[in-house]
């Protein structure tokens, strides 16, 4: 006897629920996170309500709703994904009452998940002025948080194109003595934003390796900022000059054909050009300008493609 495909979509969603009720919830927002990744929205939404029913609104139901309100703007369900995201952040607020938003992770989290959701779904609308007012909005309140580079990268993903690039902090720094931007105009630059726990990062590298390669006798530029995180090896908290330390023994081993490239180390740019998400590649036209703005890795050819448009 054959079994239909809405008979074993039906039995997963209660599979799912059924063992997400018999366990404490311990990583609600953990499991809702999984769920929504994995397309199973109603089982997500089906184990948030349960949860709230069992333990009320807490920090983690929160965070656990913004995945919810993630997983319905990812189907295309623009009004429900809004709604999930306005409720997000509402009860995120009553929940911080006058606390720092970076008190508590989960609640970070939601709110720069829920604010990241709204100005999509106005984008999806087309009405990205709209979606840039609400992150300029955003910026301003939590600018001095963890939040910041994210609500940054939502505002460049809709208006960084063309724009003149913001200059680099380089008052720290590996290798050789980063070149300022403005010096650099006459030049495509590529700027690759990377992290050193960031395993895309380092596959994107022989890529950045290869084009510098390719591109360097037309003149391309490479820098290539990152930032503290606050721990080293294995995730061990680490003093500022301990972590940089770290920094360049992984620059040296995973990096080996961009050890010539300038690597600035500061907060700032990351916040400046949203580089919430590693690797982030900018790339920027002779005229110093945005011509490729990209949070996330990118195959050679894309980006090869890219580089050539600027360089030629």
């Amino acid at each position: 006897m054959g079994v239909s495909p809405i008979m074993i979509k039906s039995m997963k969603i209660a599979v799912v629920v059924a063992v997400l009720a018999s366990v404490s919830y311990a990583g609600i927002a953990d499991d809702a996170h999984m769920m929504v990744i994995q397309n199973q929205a109603a089982p997500a939404e089906a184990a948030l309500k349960t949860y709230r029913a069992q333990n009320g609104v807490d920090s983690e139901y929160i965070d656990g709703l913004s995945w919810l309100a993630r997983g319905m703007y990812y189907n295309k369900q623009l009004e429900r994904a809004e709604e999930l995201a306005r409720e997000t952040e509402s009860l995120a607020k009553q929940q911080l009452g006058h606390k720092r938003l970076d008190a508590d992770g989960h609640l970070a989290e939601a709110v720069g998940a829920a604010i990241e959701v709204q100005s999509q779904v106005l984008s999806a609308r087309g009405q990205k002025e709209q979606a840039a007012v609400l992150l300029r909005r955003a910026i301003t309140t939590y600018g001095n948080t963890s939040i910041r580079a994210r609500l940054q990268k939502n505002l460049n993903l809709i208006s960084f194109s063309g724009k003149a690039a913001p200059e680099l902090s380089a008052a720290q720094h590996l290798g050789p003595t980063p070149t300022s931007l403005a010096q650099l105009k006459g030049s495509p630059v590529l700027l690759f934003f990377w992290a050193h726990w960031c395993p895309d990062c380092k596959t994107e590298g022989p890529i950045i390796t290869q084009l510098r390669s390719e591109f360097g006798p037309k003149g391309l530029m490479v820098l290539a900022p990152t930032q503290y995180y606050g721990y080293a090896a294995h995730g061990e908290d680490a003093k500022p000059a301990d972590e940089l330390k770290w920094i360049e023994k992984v620059w040296r081993q995973f990096y080996p054909g961009l050890q010539s490239v300038p690597v600035p180390v500061s907060k700032a740019n990351f916040d400046g050009y949203g580089a919430s998400t590693t690797p982030t590649i900018v790339l920027l036209g002779k005229d110093g300008r945005v011509a490729l703005y990209h949070p996330g890795a990118m195959p050679y050819q894309e980006l090869r493609a890219a580089v050539e448009k600027v360089a030629n």
